[in-house]
């Protein structure tokens, strides 16, 4: 259970004992001081570095470049490959997916926070705003999916082949929604409300900075119960539309949420990691504390238990029902090598960082908390590779192609929230919550 009070441990309400160091904070710039004030204002005594500043610009700037140039050098090695980008398209689907989860998850995130009117993540939500505000830029990296569909080349998706539905009854029979342009008009709805949907949190959060109006607060909060039922709604849809129609023969009605399961996953991993950096730069130095560490922590854990739950769920009704048309996509991915990958997920996805991750120490250590963030993002990618590459790939076989696709979507994600965040403040000021979520400890 986790409260939020005030503790004669510290502003923060972190535990001394329990602490990880933390990074020496940078002299704060004059924009920096000026939000310090209104910090003070807020929560008498207190103040931090709030203003990425000029480390933001650098960090787009490197990422966009490390964006650009990984997805050019995956773009070259699949069209080497000469099977007509068939490799690289699958390879890209995966990489997209990753980058997808990691989007929808921050987006998620936020609504959530509005929707139970969270106190104790207030000094977290900004950063988790940012991130949420990529679906444009996402959307963009959907484009080398969405295009070919629309020119009708089956490189993913037989279904986006008018010759092979005609030759198919199958597809034939689900052709009125397996089509190219229904296709189209559905990936431009979900984009477009993530878009509206995270727009209008992050603008709210910044009139709430301006104006210190809490009645903006109630408004946010009206939205997020119907924005949430849209949101899961769209998310079951794309998660169908972009993996399981992959495999159009096949179908789960668990899918959706098993996606979903591991958006949470990369939102509380990529939110470490980010927390993590900025404190090494000397942002947040104060206002992030362990205590945030081990509720995020906690997350991790509980999501890691769910995705295995639902996971086991669709794998034993499907193995009950012993249907042809479902039975035989698991089939394959016990056959020819992938065995071998259903295992991994079973024991890295599941069984190491469950016991990994139960201990509350591990959770409010930076540096181990770190770790279990970049392993469970690497299994979320092993995750989305066997759900999609066994339909180009007879065997496992990873290229270094995959690599860069995931490196380059991943760091254009990254270079969206760094010009976003760059000219903001890093948590929101004059949040009236604030100060209980500076006081937060968990007992």
């Amino acid at each position: 259970m986790a409260t939020a009070k005030k503790s004669s441990k510290g502003k923060g309400g972190s535990d001394k004992k329990d602490e990880a160091p933390r990074s020496a904070e940078s002299k704060p710039s004059s924009k920096a001081r000026v939000d310090d004030a209104a910090l003070q204002t807020l929560v008498p005594g207190f103040s931090d570095n709030v203003r990425l500043g000029g480390e933001g610009s650098a960090l787009f700037v490197k990422a966009a470049g490390v964006a650009v140039i990984s997805l050019g050098i995956a773009g070259a090695m699949g069209a080497s490959v000469g099977d007509d980008f068939r490799r690289f398209s699958h390879s890209y689907l995966v990489a997209f997916a990753v980058g997808l989860a990691v989007s929808a998850g921050f987006l998620y995130w936020v609504t959530l926070q509005h929707l139970v009117n969270s106190h104790w993540s207030v000094v977290l939500r900004r950063i988790a705003e940012v991130f949420a505000a990529n679906a444009p830029v996402l959307f963009v990296l959907s484009l080398p999916i969405v295009l070919p569909v629309l020119g009708g080349q089956g490189l993913i998706y037989d279904w986006a082949d008018h010759a092979k539905v005609e030759a198919d009854h199958l597809l034939h029979h689900k052709a009125p929604y397996l089509n190219p342009t229904f296709f189209a008009i559905r990936i431009v709805f979900y984009f477009g409300f993530w878009t509206l949907l995270s727009r209008y949190y992050l603008k709210g959060s910044l009139r709430l900075d301006e104006t210190g109006g809490a009645e903006i607060i109630p408004s946010m909060r009206r939205v997020a119960g119907p924005a949430m039922i849209l949101f899961a709604l769209t998310l079951t849809f794309a998660a169908v539309d972009f993996l399981m129609s992959v495999d159009a023969h096949w179908f789960s009605t668990i899918f959706g949420v098993y996606f979903f399961a591991s958006c949470v996953i990369c939102v509380h991993a990529v939110l470490t990691l980010s927390l993590i950096w900025l404190q090494g730069k000397g942002r947040l130095a104060k206002s992030v504390t362990v205590e945030h560490y081990h509720d995020v922590g906690k997350m991790l854990f509980a999501f890691t238990v769910f995705w295995a739950y639902v996971g086991f769920s669709q794998f034993m009704l499907i193995w009950y029902a012993n249907v042809p048309e479902e039975t035989a996509w698991f089939k394959e991915r016990f056959a020819h090598g992938w065995g071998d990958v259903s295992w991994a997920l079973l024991f890295g996805h599941f069984v190491f960082p469950f016991f990994g991750l139960l201990s509350r120490h591990i959770k409010r250590n930076k540096k181990t908390l770190a770790f279990f963030a970049v392993w469970m993002l690497a299994m979320v990618y092993l995750d989305m590779y066997w759900l999609v590459m066994p339909n180009v790939n007879e065997t496992p076989d990873f290229h270094l192609m995959d690599a860069f696709n995931v490196l380059g979507i991943l760091s254009a994600l990254v270079a969206g929230a760094a010009q976003r965040a760059k000219g903001i403040n890093l948590l929101p000021t004059k949040d009236p919550r604030l100060a209980r979520s500076l006081a937060f400890e968990n007992i």
